[in-house]
Parts: structure tokens; sequence; C-alpha cells
């Protein structure tokens, strides 16, 4: 499956529309890993254990949009947009969500 940002993929025809497809994933931030993230924003550096998360709501995303576009018959999602936000009491929960046109292409 092909999955660009972009509204067109180059040297490939879009032969039909199936429809926007989404995908989510939500996570709780974990208590030890804000203590160590606080920790390491004191001191400098990055926060691996966050990135890690986020990496891996990011690849849930997408990929449960990418398993809506097959569902629907689709060979690739175009248009594709990545959000992140916070939810939750005291915002302690993640989201990311990927958001795409799926269609089938040449």
């Amino acid at each position: 499956m092909i999955v660009t940002t972009t509204p067109t993929v180059e040297g490939r025809r879009i032969t039909a529309y199936h429809g926007v497809v989404s995908g989510e994933a939500i996570f709780g931030a974990n208590v030890f890993r804000d203590f160590f993230a606080s920790i390491r924003d004191v001191v400098g550096g990055r926060s691996g254990s966050y990135e890690r998360v986020l990496r891996d709501g990011r690849d849930t995303a997408l990929q449960e949009m990418m398993d809506e576009a097959q569902r629907l018959g689709a060979n690739a999602v175009v248009g594709v947009q990545l959000d992140y936000g916070s939810m939750g009491e005291n915002q302690g929960m993640m989201m990311v969500t990927a958001n795409g046109t799926a269609v089938t292409i040449e």
C-alpha cells in the first residue's frame, strides 16, 4: 500500500476514490516516564521514552488507516495528515490521528 502526504502519486493515475479513511491511537502517560522525562528536561537532552511512545502511536494510527483503506478496496492513501494532541483529565492522555483519502491507482 502506498501512503503519501501528497494529493497524487507521481507517475500513477488515480482511477477510483473510496473516501476518507482514518486511524487513531490514544495512550496514557506513564507516571515513571513523566518523572524521568522531567529530570531529563532539567538537565537537557531528549526524552527517548516519550519519542518511542509517540512513534508507536503514529505507527498504530497509520496502520489502522491503511487497514480501513484496504477494506474499502484501495491500494493507496493520498493526502495523509497526522495530528497529535492531549486529552482527558489533566491532559494525561495522548492522541495521534492519521487521515487521508483512500484511492485506487494504476
